[in-house]
């Protein structure tokens, strides 16, 4: 027969949908067309496949072949429709049997020696075939990552050529489990190896407790970026279903690393990304760093020194979390449940209001460079803590704080009180919530007030307050938040007045 049929996968955003690669052969003279919407990458296929095929010591058939990738709408790109080609092209030649190819599907990128090359998106497409009950054989470098999918039947192969010796039942190819070693990975930093500055320690406590957004500001060289590299040491590690979720918009991108499943991932963009770098975009849009950092932490040091365009474009996935990004002719939208922790320096150089009189900033420097925050932006963040420079005896000493271990204990039990009572972190309560869950007891509950009216807070600040006093009533394992609690929170609030 000289039509054949071999089923894959494409990539679209986090989805990975079906395609048909349909392969005819005809009298005529010899060609080869590829037709389906594919891009730059996909039509190189045919030198690729044409050499794999050769060096792999089948026959080449010196016809007319049409392949075409279903639907036709769909763009397609990457290398990853190789093998699937190459199998179409050797099953319309009669060179393996067409009735193999049934239950299965098939991505892979070839070499021109016929090798096998790894794909980014495989986990998604192990989701999927899983989903369509269908066999998935693609590299052997990929295979551990689609095997991560719960119920999938996974093969590694190496070459085209063992491929078709299964097919063939010459040679079968071993089903593949996953191997995951989280352990592999170094730890996280402890925060045991941060000296003094306990305001800025609570804060990142209850910060990783209630998963709150975090602001830093202080001179250089206080430790705001020692700090928000140990948060991820304070957070449990994640479930499956948001293993899964994470591991996903990696996986997309191509940076998954099956070492770190499980983990909470930390992304810290350099303050020149572009917007389509953190938010995402393209001409076929990929995620950007708010989402690789889903279920996870994004860390924006010198925030003032990110254009404040793609500051301001934080704001609603911070509510929302979720990214819609709109082109002409496509519309994508990606997950983007991150924590944000950010750190900036008092004025340009960095050293406003030290008592050595180091800064030369002028008035209007200092407010130019804090005005590029904005008040919205800055009314989202939960937590605002000074991080200032250390005493000479404290740098001396040696360090003496909690370890990380201790510290997420206390965080676990926090994290395991607020899934017990409403499934969701206090971070992410809704409003209609917030007053039946955060309300204080009596005496909290006049001592907010007294800070709503002097303090002039909105109702989003005042519903932050109250998520942040839940919180710290969680680490204390208080039923209400009391006074302590609402003072603590609304002394959070008060680094906002020193920006």
């Amino acid at each position: 027969m000289s039509l054949a049929l071999v089923r894959t996968r494409a990539l679209a955003c986090l989805e990975a949908p079906e395609v048909v690669v349909e392969v005819h052969l005809a009298n005529g003279l010899p060609a080869f067309n590829l037709v389906g919407l594919p891009d730059t990458e996909v039509r190189e296929a045919r030198d690729r496949v044409r050499a794999a095929i050769q060096t792999s010591r089948f026959e080449f058939p010196q016809r007319r072949i049409t392949v075409n990738l279903a639907p036709a709408d769909l763009p397609k790109e990457g290398g990853r429709f190789d093998l699937p080609i190459a199998l179409g092209i050797l099953a319309a030649s009669q060179q393996i049997p067409l009735k193999s190819l049934a239950d299965k599907e098939f991505v892979g990128e070839l070499s021109l020696n016929g090798d096998l090359r790894a794909i980014r998106g495989a986990l998604a497409m192990g989701l999927a075939s899983t989903r369509a009950g269908r066999t998935l054989i693609l590299p052997c470098a990929s295979a551990p990552e689609a095997a991560l999918a719960r119920g999938a039947v996974v093969l590694g192969a190496g070459s085209l050529l063992a491929v078709c010796a299964h097919l063939n039942g010459h040679a079968q190819l071993e089903p593949v489990v996953s191997d995951v070693c989280p352990e592999s990975l170094p730890s996280a930093p402890d925060l045991a190896d941060v000296k003094g500055q306990h305001l800025a320690r609570r804060a990142l406590e209850v910060a990783a407790a209630g998963q709150h957004s975090l602001l830093m500001f202080g001179p250089p060289g206080t430790g705001k970026s020692m700090l928000a590299q140990r948060l991820p040491g304070l957070l449990p590690p994640l479930e499956e279903d948001a293993a899964i979720e994470s591991a996903s918009v990696q996986s997309i991108e191509g940076s998954f690393d099956a070492r770190a499943w499980g983990r909470r991932p930390f992304r810290s963009p350099h303050h020149s990304a572009s917007m389509p770098a953190i938010v995402g975009g393209g001409a076929n849009p990929r995620p950007g760093e708010i989402s690789l950092a889903h279920h996870g932490v994004l860390f924006l040091d010198e925030l003032p020194e990110f254009d404040r365009r793609v500051l301001e474009a934080l704001r609603e996935p911070l509510e929302t979390g979720v990214v819609s990004v709109s082109r002409a002719r496509r519309r994508a939208e990606f997950p983007a449940r991150f924590q944000l922790v950010a750190a900036m320096n008092p004025c340009p150089c960095g050293y406003h209001g030290d008592p050595s009189g180091r800064c030369r900033c002028t008035p209007e420097q200092v407010r130019r460079y804090r005005g590029k925050l904005s008040g919205p932006l800055l009314d989202r963040m939960d937590l605002v803590v000074e991080v200032p420079l250390l005493e000479p005896a404290a740098m001396l000493a040696l360090p003496g704080g909690e370890a990380s271990a201790t510290v997420r204990a206390r965080v676990e039990g926090a994290h395991q009180r607020q899934s017990a009572r409403q499934g969701c972190p206090n971070s992410r309560l809704a409003p209609r919530d917030i007053d039946h869950l955060c309300r204080p007891d009596s005496a909290g509950g006049r001592l907010l007030e007294q800070a709503i009216n002097r303090m002039k807070l909105s109702a989003r600040a005042y519903h932050r307050v109250l998520k942040v006093a839940r919180t710290i009533a969680d680490l204390d394992g208080a039923e209400q938040p009391g006074p302590g609690h609402i003072a603590e929170a609304i002394q959070y609030r008060r680094g906002l007045d020193e920006i």
